[in-house]
């Protein structure tokens, strides 16, 4: 005490030593409190959850999910893993699983730019079409095989499954849908070299992404008719609209996504000769994509990156970056991108003069780009083997050559890229003493130069790159801004609270802290295991009661159900009973698995619903129609939710609402996520509570199914200590007609070890 006295500086310093010590004696306290262990990453519980699964179906449910997270973050490794998916797949005697497999193999190897397997696995999946009736399995079947027809320069054959795809969005009303398919019917009338229908379709898949608020989907639709615009040579507009996506793309963070808009911009940039820029893009296309294991996108970078070096006349560089690419597109079997590395090879060895390697690399590119009916790609191909024999004084054969370019590109590709051919094709024509071929020819060079403007498209690019990253500056001016005020402000807070410190006896001080630590955690202690006795108590009871509930309520569904095939045997309805009951059968099943468990995942739960729903309409002969909808986050984070606890009500809107007599009748459920509570919504535009009402027998079996459910809430309520609820009002307040039902239960995962499903 004296020495804390003695003198001004020993008395900080004693001081200070104090603080520090009770600093760290407070966070040892507090963190003994706090769990041990930090929550693990995302991969890392889907690796556990999918090593500790008993159950087979399970377990290849896991490894899907898995495998999906890795599309998105790790291509690689949902490459490995995609084999293995599919192999397990054909163990199991349901189509859903099988689609799913197959599904998750195409989609990575249109990741890889193999287009071979990507076709393949698509085709495939068209076997699987009438055996899965469900709307979100069509969509996506047809959007591939879109895709795949695009491809393929079949043009109309894809718009024809693009439309299929399109009625359902709009059915669904789902404007991420509906922004996708747009999306791809812009590239298919783009391929087919039709302008005004690609920049409407692009257009109009921007503006159903803007509606539906999602920045991923926004990044992706503005992509899209960035590609449009390079392709018939707007590069201008094309490096805008990508710039744009771009910073959609960066506020989300997706990764993937940014790997592909830096390559495209690189692109553009190398094209209007803004090299230094285009290099700097190519380099953070690299940087990103090894960030995800993209190999694809390095290699294509790297291809880019050797055509930058080329144009530096840097031909080592060049070569080393080709061969880079060439390593990594020739394992993923990406003829697209190997075609475009031997074309970039055969421009460097046409300019050292070695016509024989050039040749023999365009030949190759040739081959790979005819492989895939790439046309756009073709052209050029036959433009760059035109010039070498050009360089070879070999007339003839480079004219047949120029021609079938700029007969290519006039009928199926980009037209702003004849004009160069027309520049060879008049310096050949003077070389043969056709002065007027040649003046002919150089004419339609000039006047599209002319009209191009090719120097103030550079300039104009330069200027919304410069404001792209004065943004990023003043993003991060602003940024460093709040952490200097926020530091000075600690400052402040500390400087007066180590004067307020000094003030007090610090040793008097220690003693009190100490004294209430420990008296304040022995209470703690005593409390908690008193307090634990008696939730334990509470929860033994709450699942008993809730098992019985369960109980109640099985026997009554399959009563129900019983009753409708009986209705068709009475009709001697060969062809719909039996369809209802391969329906029923898998719906029971699905019953008989699930009902006895307290928690089952989300999409065990909407596959019940959907299999009960669809014996239900083919009950009435489709008199009505149903939506299951649910956020992608929910199934992404493997939801839970009790078994059933949805179909009290829908049997209700079915049944009691009159669905059948109702002209445009419907029924739809969405799963939503909101403020820490998993919210179900069940609405329909039967005849409502009112005229229900007038029915006793509806009105005791409505009674009923509210009861159970409002009890299997109360339950959950009691047992997790949560605030769920139930409300039942009127779909159409006017009318009085319809039924909407509000259930919000607390929201857990499958991460969550209280809510493992036994």
């Amino acid at each position: 005490m004296l020495n804390c006295l003695s003198s001004p500086n020993n008395r900080i310093f004693t001081c200070n030593m104090r603080i520090r010590f009770f600093t760290f004696f407070t966070f040892f306290l507090i963190a003994g409190i706090q769990p041990l262990l930090s929550q693990a990453s995302k991969e890392a519980q889907l690796i556990v959850l999918y090593e500790h699964e008993k159950d087979p179906k399970q377990k290849m449910l896991r490894m899907l999910a898995l495998g999906n997270y890795y599309k998105r973050n790790n291509v690689f490794r949902a490459d490995s893993i995609s084999k293995k998916v599919l192999d397990k797949s054909r163990e199991f005697d349901d189509d859903s699983i099988r689609f799913e497999a197959l599904m998750f193999k195409a989609s990575v190897a249109k990741l890889n730019g193999d287009n071979d397997e990507y076709f393949q696995r698509v085709l495939e999946c068209q076997a699987f079409m009438n055996m899965l009736s469900s709307d979100d399995i069509l969509f996506r079947n047809y959007c591939h095989l879109g895709d795949c027809f695009t491809q393929s320069n079949e043009f109309e054959t894809a718009y024809f499954y693009l439309q299929l795809a399109s009625k359902i969005a709009f059915k669904e009303n789902s404007n991420k849908k509906i922004s996708r398919v747009n999306s791809l019917i812009a590239l298919n009338f783009m391929t087919a070299n039709q302008k005004d229908s690609a920049v409407y379709f692009a257009n109009e898949s921007i503006k159903y992404a803007r509606r539906n608020a999602d920045k991923t989907t926004m990044a992706i639709s503005i992509n899209t008719l960035a590609i449009v615009y390079d392709f018939f040579g707007q590069v201008e507009l094309s490096v805008g609209k990508n710039l744009v996506s771009l910073k959609f793309a960066e506020e989300v963070n997706n990764t993937l996504l940014l790997a592909k808009l830096t390559r495209e911009i690189g692109q553009s940039q190398s094209l209007i000769l803004n090299l230094d820029d285009a290099r700097s893009y190519f380099d953070r296309s690299l940087g990103y994509s090894r960030k995800v294991s993209d190999y694809r996108q390095m290699g294509l970078a790297y291809t880019q990156l050797a055509h930058v070096e080329l144009l530096h006349r840097k031909f080592k560089k060049a070569h080393d970056n080709a061969y880079e690419a060439i390593d990594y597109l020739t394992r993923l079997n990406d003829l697209n991108g190997l075609g475009e590395t031997h074309n970039i090879l055969g421009l460097i060895y046409l300019e050292q003069q070695r016509y024989d390697l050039a040749t023999d690399n365009f030949n190759q590119a040739l081959v790979y780009f005819e492989s895939t009916k790439n046309r756009e790609e073709i052209a050029e191909v036959y433009h760059n083997v035109g010039t070498v024999f050009q360089k070879q004084k070999n007339y003839s054969r480079a004219l047949h050559h120029l021609s079938r370019s700029v007969e290519i590109r006039k009928n199926y590709g980009s037209k702003n890229q004849v004009y160069k051919t027309y520049r060879v094709m008049a310096d050949v024509y003077k070389s043969t003493n056709n002065p007027t071929k040649s003046l002919e020819y150089m004419e339609l060079y000039l006047n599209y130069v002319d009209s191009n403007a090719t120097v103030q498209a550079a300039t104009k690019i330069a200027e919304l790159s410069e404001s792209y990253l004065a943004d990023q500056r003043e993003r991060l001016i602003n940024s460093q801004t709040d952490s200097i005020e926020r530091e000075r402000n600690s400052r402040l807070i500390s400087d007066k609270e180590l004067k307020y410190s000094q003030l007090r006896n610090s040793f008097q001080l220690s003693i009190i802290i100490t004294t209430f630590v420990i008296i304040t955690l022995a209470g703690i202690i005593i409390f908690y295991r008193w307090n634990q006795s008696r939730i334990q108590q509470e929860r033994r009871e709450a699942e008993m009661s809730q098992t019985l509930l369960r109980t109640q309520m099985n026997p009554h569904f399959v009563f129900n159900a019983m009753s409708v095939i009986q209705s068709y045997i009475y009709e001697h309805d060969v062809e719909n009973s039996t369809k209802f009951l391969v329906n029923f059968s898998r719906l029971m099943r699905l019953i008989l698995e699930n009902s006895s468990k307290e928690y089952i995942p989300l999409r065990t739960e909407i596959e019940i619903l959907r299999k009960y729903l669809e014996t239900q309409k083919l009950r009435f002969e489709d008199r009505f129609q149903y939506f299951v909808e649910a956020e992608d986050q929910l199934i992404e984070e493997l939801a839970v939710i009790p078994p059933m606890i949805t179909q009290p009500f829908i049997e209700n809107s079915i049944e009691h609402g009159q669905l059948h007599t109702i002209e445009g009748g419907f029924i739809r459920v969405r799963f939503e996520k909101n403020n820490g509570m998993l919210n179900i919504i069940i609405e329909d535009n039967g005849v409502g509570r009112k005229a229900s009402k007038q029915n006793k027998k509806s009105s005791a079996h409505k009674s009923m199914a509210m009861k159970i459910t409002s009890d299997r809430i109360n339950n959950i309520n009691k047992k997790y200590k949560s605030q769920g609820f139930m409300k039942v009002e009127d779909y159409n307040q006017d009318e009085k007609t319809g039924t909407k039902v509000l259930i919000s239960l607390p929201y857990s995962t499958e991460f969550n070890p209280e809510n493992q499903t036994p």
